[in-house]
């Protein structure tokens, strides 16, 4: 199949402007797809018999006419990404979306379906209002059901993965980061250019830059490029195997019987930059016992520490990001 190129140009505003986020709507958009189409999504069939009893049935087919198997995904679904969008924010975006792009990402859908499918689709455009409120409510639905248990594993995935590649930056540049984000991206002096099986399109981002967003769920790049939105690169999270639905707790057992409960459970307490004392409470141990543990795994590179002020702050290194969450 003939592969067509989305191009971001690039200014030299937007090379400082290129950065990370997170999109819970765009895991939902393609959980639904991996639901409609299980037999493309192999890495996902451990979620899917873990979740397929449990989908409600009314939300899921809502959102599969919305949303469609592949191809154009409607942008109203998912917000702007960020570095600390919730869940929760971004339903409640997504209640509150303006109903006039609404009504035009619709529209889209309408022109690539037929039959009854279309005529829903019309209906629903026709009452975005109604609508929005119908989507949000069948989002919030689904997300329970068929996410939120599984939330922690996939964004200790997502956060690992950024955490991987902005290790790269540091050491090899922000072209070398770019160009090793998936097979179908490369990097030029002036652009970013990813290539799709439907969609071609020059963009110029304009001094906006350019979100990078990784992916459990979705296995392809996808680009978001129509104004206002965020110009925005989609790509796969590394790390994600038929395993990845492992359990928190199934997960420090792994890693205790591999580095030791204290050891095991400080690294899993490092989600941000602690302190020792904030990172031994948080992993229920003596500052002491901490501190040594701390020094262990500093030595086996998978946590680092930096001054700041009097404190010496404490993170996982992106080998012991890749760790947790693999």
């Amino acid at each position: 199949m003939h592969r067509k190129v989305v191009e971001f140009r690039l200014a030299p505003d937007d090379l400082s402007a290129i950065r990370f986020g997170l999109s819970p709507g765009h895991e939902l958009a393609h959980a639904v797809r991996v639901l409609i189409r299980p037999q493309h999504h192999p890495l996902q069939w451990g979620w899917l018999r873990s979740t397929r009893q449990h989908v409600p049935r009314a939300a899921f087919e809502l959102l599969r006419l919305v949303i469609g198997e592949e191809g154009y995904l409607p942008d109203f679904l998912t917000s702007a990404p960020d570095w600390d969008l919730s869940p929760a924010e971004e339903l409640d975006r997504l209640r509150h979306a303006d109903v006039g792009p609404m009504r035009v990402d619709l529209g889209k859908r309408v022109l690539r379906t037929s039959g009854a499918e279309r005529r829903a689709l019309q209906d629903m455009a026709d009452d975005p209002a109604g609508t929005r409120a119908a989507v949000a409510d069948a989002w919030g639905a689904f997300w329970e059901a068929a996410l939120a248990p599984f939330w922690p594993q996939v964004e200790r995935l997502l956060r690992a993965d950024i955490g991987i590649r902005s290790r790269r930056v540091t050491t090899h540049g922000v072209g070398a980061m770019v160009a090793h984000l998936n097979e179908a991206v490369t990097w030029g002096p002036d652009a970013v250019r990813v290539r799709l099986t439907r969609h071609e399109e020059v963009l110029d981002c304009a001094g906006s830059g350019l979100v990078l967003v990784p992916s459990v769920m979705s296995r392809a790049c996808a680009a978001l490029t129509e104004r206002p939105a965020q110009p925005t690169l989609f790509y796969p999270a590394l790390g994600v195997s038929e395993t990845w639905t492992t359990t928190g707790a199934e997960l420090t057992t792994a890693l205790a019987a591999l580095l030791g409960e204290g050891r095991a459970r400080l690294l899993l307490a490092l989600r941000e930059p602690m302190s020792t004392s904030e990172v031994a409470a948080g992993a229920g141990l003596a500052v002491s016992t901490a501190s040594h543990h701390l020094g262990v795994l500093r030595a086996a590179r998978l946590v680092d520490g930096r001054r700041e002020g009097s404190r010496v702050m404490h993170v996982r290194t992106p080998l012991g990001e890749a760790l947790v969450g693999g």
